[in-house]
């Protein structure tokens, strides 16, 4: 059910969630976007938008700007989030920063802290964390991410094992694939589906059947990741086992 910002969410006892808001003791949509319930928690998925950044949440970012001691990144987010040096597994000294990243280059790293002035802190010190070597990064709406993961993993488990490449998911909407190139493309041609697609029923069959008539199968999965990857994809998010539509979601 599509609703407009500022429209009343009918229903009793419900509870606010993204993308909507209480006055008064009724709730309200915030953006435009799909109703998606499960009382008492209602929310509203927005169909566009740039990413608001969450505490927890693993995203696929690049390098924009490098610092003597941070590097600024690009995670699709309405600022720029800065790395501090001290935020990663590198003993980095200061002013040798570009040593470890450079502009343009990809890496997973976890939203740490969020400040009210809107500024977000970043590490790539975690388990799955850290740079990624090759590749190329994918950008689907982040409102698409729990499709492209499915219930319990099973849509970008059956990409990597039929694929045979390496997929690292952003809760970002942005998604590093690295493999061969026709592994590579397969995959980029299913996140382009998943995408435009996200919001009709059958999306699993229609990725399978392509899947299926594109090339073999490769059971085994990739036969190993990237050195520094952080994986093969990000913690479920919280909404990765639901049926219906999915949301979107400087320097010191």
């Amino acid at each position: 059910m599509l609703v407009l910002p500022g429209e009343e969410i009918a229903g009793a006892g419900l509870k606010p969630g993204p993308g909507t808001y209480r006055v008064g003791g009724k709730v309200y949509a915030s953006v435009l976007g799909l109703l998606s319930s499960r009382p008492p928690l209602v929310r509203v998925v927005p169909l566009s938008g740039r990413y608001i950044p969450k505490e927890g949440d693993v995203v696929v970012g690049t390098v924009a700007d490098v610092q003597g001691t941070f590097w600024l990144l690009d995670i699709g987010a309405p600022r720029w989030a800065p790395l501090h040096m001290t935020g990663t597994p590198w003993e980095v000294e200061v002013g040798e920063t570009e040593k470890y990243l450079r502009v343009g280059d990809a890496v997973v790293v976890q939203v740490e802290s969020l400040d009210a002035t809107g500024r977000i802190g970043v590490t790539m010190q975690g388990e799955r964390l850290g740079k990624l070597e090759g590749g190329t990064i994918v950008r689907i709406a982040a409102a698409r991410v729990g499709r492209l993961v499915g219930r319990n993993g099973s849509m970008i488990e059956m990409i990597v094992r039929r694929t045979g490449a390496n997929v690292s998911v952003g809760q970002n909407g942005r998604v590093w694939v690295g493999g061969s190139p026709s592994a590579i493309q397969r995959v980029v041609h299913v996140l382009r589906m998943i995408d435009e697609e996200g919001m009709r029923p059958g999306l699993t069959d229609r990725v399978a059947s392509y899947l299926s008539a594109s090339g073999p199968s490769d059971d085994r999965g990739p036969a190993e990741a990237p050195r520094e990857s952080a994986g093969r994809d990000a913690p479920d998010p919280p909404w990765a086992g639901d049926d219906g539509p999915q949301p979107e979601r400087e320097p010191n």
